[in-house]
């Protein structure tokens, strides 16, 4: 069996009521595939909905969000909770035999708290155990949805950034590739026009003049550190585009292929 295809899809795709129904039927046609999907998901919007209502202080650093001891069980809620659950309804609704996890359920994918001053988020340990319940529910049909949500040796939860989260599950998987979904159709250059394809080097010369900031930052560098790790490309689409994901199932030209550096 050939390694699965991992998907990682944002909130802001979540709740689209008019293009999220075709994303899960493109991903259900895709599920069919020898090796499967992964979906893994963020759901950084209703995150901070909540945590506004409940009257806390949202801050980011370089597009990671710093999350103290007191906001993780609301994180937790939110991703491993109702997102995910809404997802895998989702799912269920078009055929699929959806399972919802997250990164922590049985040690599915091995997390640390990150260095730094960013409280309770934590980091895919890339070399750690081999992974075994998501290949054993990939290799009985089913589709891993994975909120995340990590778990660390000490049973602490860590919230981890959803793009580090994709990009750490696809190479332990030995993944096929990695589509990493956003709200805008890929890598855009400082004219707001698309860059084809681009490997670490370029992310980072883009990063330093300013054309990929935010959030895009750890979307873009997790992509390159996965592409490099798995030795082939890794892709970033328009989460928004309803067409987006199934044209690049067909070949069409879509998105931004992330390259391993020469």
């Amino acid at each position: 069996m050939s390694g699965p295809l991992v998907i990682k899809v944002g909130g802001t795709t979540v709740e689209d009521a008019k293009t999220a129904p075709m994303l899960w039927s493109a991903i259900a046609e895709l599920s069919k595939r020898d090796g499967g999907v992964v979906v893994v998901h963020g759901g950084g919007k209703a995150v901070d909905r909540l945590l506004d209502k409940l009257g806390f202080t949202v801050v980011r650093t370089n597009g990671l969000r710093v999350t103290p001891p007191e906001q993780i069980e609301h994180i937790t809620g939110v991703l491993a909770g109702s997102v995910n659950k809404g997802i895998v309804a989702a799912l269920t609704r078009h055929g699929v035999r959806a399972v919802g996890l997250c990164l922590g359920d049985g040690q599915a994918v091995a997390t640390e708290r990150k260095p730094g001053d960013l409280g309770l988020v934590g980091e895919v340990i890339v070399a750690g155990p081999e992974p075994t319940l998501l290949p054993l529910l990939l290799r009985n049909g089913f589709v891993p949805v994975l909120s995340s949500i990590g778990i660390d040796r000490e049973g602490t939860l860590l919230n981890v950034n959803a793009d580090d989260a994709a990009a750490g599950v696809a190479y332990q998987l030995r993944a096929q590739t990695l589509v990493l979904m956003t709200d805008v159709p890929g890598i855009l250059d400082g004219r707001k026009e698309l860059v084809a394809q681009i490997d670490s080097e370029g992310i980072e010369a883009m990063i330093a003049d300013g054309s990929i900031s935010g959030g895009m930052i750890v979307k873009a560098r997790a992509a390159a550190a996965a592409a490099q790790r798995m030795g082939g490309p890794v892709v970033v689409l328009s989460g928004n585009d309803p067409a987006a994901l199934a044209g690049w199932a067909g070949g069409k030209p879509v998105g931004t292929r992330v390259l391993p550096h020469q």
